[in-house]
């Protein structure tokens, strides 16, 4: 099964599930940026909508409230955004990579990591 498109938000919890492990709706919600915190109604209609989509679950009920986890890895999910990325620059990675070294976001260490990787692949898809 395909992972699915997560939105900003919900990409925002999901990283909360991944770093914390099981975690309650206020869990959830204390800790996203108090800059710009959604409603704690918003978040616990974004983790249930998350439920049928395969990518959050509930795994245990507390008194009156439920703990859920990811059903996802960060690494699935991931994959999905920067295939989605990559597909709006027509599949080239060099503007991508371009506005990286623009912004110094790409540093010597991981241009040299890439590099490496690259050396690892089968010889005809270094071409790409």
């Amino acid at each position: 099964m395909a992972t699915p498109k997560l939105s900003k938000l919900e990409f925002q919890i999901m990283e909360v599930l991944w770093t914390q492990g099981e975690s309650s709706i206020r869990e959830i919600l204390d800790s996203l940026p108090a800059k710009a915190r959604p409603a704690y109604n918003t978040i616990q209609t974004m983790v249930y909508r998350m439920e049928p989509k395969g990518v959050a679950r509930r795994v245990k009920k507390v008194g009156n409230f439920h703990v859920f986890a990811a059903s996802i890895s960060r690494d699935a999910a991931q994959r999905r955004l920067i295939d989605e990325l990559l597909d709006l620059f027509g599949g080239r990675s060099q503007p991508m990579v371009a506005r990286l070294v623009e912004t110094g976001k790409l540093s010597l260490d991981d241009v040299k990591k890439a590099e490496n990787a690259l050396r690892k692949l089968p010889g005809e898809e270094k071409q790409s």
